[in-house]
């Protein structure tokens, strides 16, 4: 395996080390809030319950202080070149990544953290980004000619870190596993994907202040809750998961989600409208199909209303738009072209 040119530049590590820094001191509740005269209140509040959220999701490896990057190979592409690496964001176990940088890139490009999804493609990953789905295009190219630095990983238990030949008995056995030891799998998988807009955020390609967090399905939920939970991320968008949990229960679909998306004690301090509220008021695209099993459509109507009141606080409404279409669990051409419309808006333009 040959290594980087370089380890971790000054930037990098700058970065990285004040936003870790930042994440401990939530983890062990010492993070200083403003002060409680301060004219924003709802700004000490989300700082509070951004806090009370990671604090739901297990022992996490916040002390752990990640070795260099290391470059498997890099590939040229029409339009991007593909570096791929194994990046090393908790101690316990490697993590492979791929990083696109477009040909038309103009420093400092946006950078954008693609999150895959689950469908039971055990295999397939943080490759998604070059091959897409049945039910989604891929997006390299997208990002490519927008300029935008894209970075994709493994999440636990997919693509090159699919723990059993049987991916599914793989992804039980991690979640039976954590528990046993004070973990959470989703909060395993969600602190990677903080570690790894660490990692985007401090290359020297990338401008910090304009990152994105996109995926769709189980990508799309950690999209909104990384939003939520790192305020690095100046946009969210996420494609056919904005689930209300009271309405999925309603509707007796626990089973449509995977055994990953559940959370010990959740219901007993969040819905699913108060972990968006902390993402006000940067922006977030949500585009959902109306018969979706995975997402109750009156569930997407009610955290919409929930959070466009918050945002015309801030005098940004149009920085969130949540819309429902008359489709399944899919993204259509239309979804699309808003997604896209979105980038160039948030990210390109910032």
């Amino acid at each position: 395996m040959a290594k980087p040119k370089s380890g971790v530049t000054r930037r990098e590590y700058i970065v990285g080390s004040a936003v870790l820094a930042g994440a401990m001191a939530v983890r062990a509740g010492a993070l200083p809030l403003p002060s409680p005269d301060a004219p924003d209140n709802f700004a000490v509040t989300q700082e509070r319950r951004r806090r009370e959220l990671w604090n739901l999701l297990g022992d996490l490896p916040w002390d752990h202080k990640p070795a260099p990057p290391e470059l498997v190979r890099t590939e040229k592409h029409d339009g991007y070149t593909l570096e791929r690496w194994i990046l090393d964001l908790n101690g316990l176990e490697p993590v492979p990544a791929l990083l696109l940088i477009p040909d038309r890139l103009q420093k400092p490009a946006p950078g954008l953290l693609f999150i895959h999804w689950h469908a039971g493609q055990y295999d397939l990953g943080k490759e998604q980004l070059l091959r897409g789905t049945e039910v989604q295009p891929p997006y390299a190219p997208a990002c490519a000619e927008k300029g935008i630095v894209t970075l994709a990983i493994d999440s636990w238990c997919f693509g090159g870190r699919k723990h059993e030949e049987n991916g599914h008995q793989g992804e039980e056995d991690a979640f039976k596993l954590m528990l046993w030891r004070g973990r959470v799998l989703y909060g395993m998988m969600v602190f990677d994907e903080f570690q790894a807009l660490t990692y985007l955020a401090g290359r020297p390609e990338v401008d910090p202040r304009r990152l994105g967090a996109f995926g769709m399905s189980m990508g799309a939920t950690k999209a909104w809750w990384l939003a939520a939970l790192d305020p690095r991320v100046h946009t969210a968008i996420d494609v056919c998961c904005l689930t209300d949990y009271d309405s999925l229960i309603t509707h007796h679909s626990l089973h449509e989600h995977g055994i990953y998306y559940y959370v010990p004690s959740l219901l007993k301090h969040f819905t699913a409208a108060e972990i968006n509220a902390l993402t006000v008021p940067r922006s977030h695209l949500s585009v959902n199909g109306r018969k979706d099993p995975l997402t109750p459509p009156e569930g997407v109507d009610k955290i919409r209303a929930e959070l466009l009141p918050l945002y015309r606080k801030y005098g940004k409404e149009a920085d969130l738009h949540i819309e429902l279409f008359d489709c399944a669990h899919q993204e259509l051409p239309e979804m699309r072209k808003q997604i896209l419309d979105w980038m160039d808006r948030y990210l390109v333009k910032g």
